[in-house]
């Protein structure tokens, strides 16, 4: 009988402490949920305040004048800008080669400006070119006629027209920049428009 008598006071101990625990739990349960309604409150009294505000203060639709853009009578056709102005499908990198601080890019804006495609424009391997080179990395001679011809240089001058294939080279005309720049007259007009 000792066994069973020790039992049941450990079951009524048992007991008791889930009651004291449950009690705890009804008061932190009631805190919370009194922090809830009182929070609730406030944003209905905000969403409230806030509402009023703006219907008082609020645009009048009277005065609300709506414009819409006027669009031509024929809209342009992409063929029809490319023709006002192309784009040639001529591949060039601009290599400075004479150590003058961002005129690669300079360079590169003067051919984007007579519609070249630009696709690199860097530092030389050095900064010792005394001329400027232009070198055809394809059989695109038409293109190499084109360049020629916006920088002014004659295609047959073999110290500044090279022909050297070299497919590694993701363009179709290399630029290379050198010192003698500021004499070619096409460079020299643009670099003089942009300051």
């Amino acid at each position: 009988m000792t066994k069973k008598s020790r039992q049941k006071p450990l079951r009524f101990a048992i007991s008791k402490t889930r009651k004291s625990t449950t009690g705890k739990h009804k008061i932190k349960n009631t805190l919370m949920n009194s922090i809830i309604g009182i929070l609730s409150l406030l944003l209905i009294v905000f969403i409230y305040s806030f509402s009023k505000k703006y219907t008082q203060t609020g645009v009048s639709m009277n005065t609300l004048e709506v414009t819409f853009p006027s669009f031509p009578d024929q809209p342009e056709l992409a063929k029809d800008l490319y023709e006002q102005n192309p784009i040639l499908e001529i591949e060039i990198e601009v290599l400075n080669g004479c150590g003058k601080n961002g005129l690669a890019g300079e360079i590169s804006e003067f051919l984007r400006s007579n519609q070249f495609d630009v696709v690199r424009s860097e530092d030389a391997d050095h900064f010792g070119y005394t001329h400027t080179l232009l070198i055809s990395r394809n059989e695109n001679y038409e293109a190499l006629k084109l360049v020629t011809s916006s920088l002014g240089f004659d295609i047959e001058d073999k110290s500044r027209v090279l022909i050297q294939p070299d497919e590694t080279i993701d363009a179709d005309i290399t630029l290379i920049v050198g010192k003698d720049y500021s004499s070619i007259e096409p460079i020299s007009d643009f670099l003089s428009t942009q300051f």
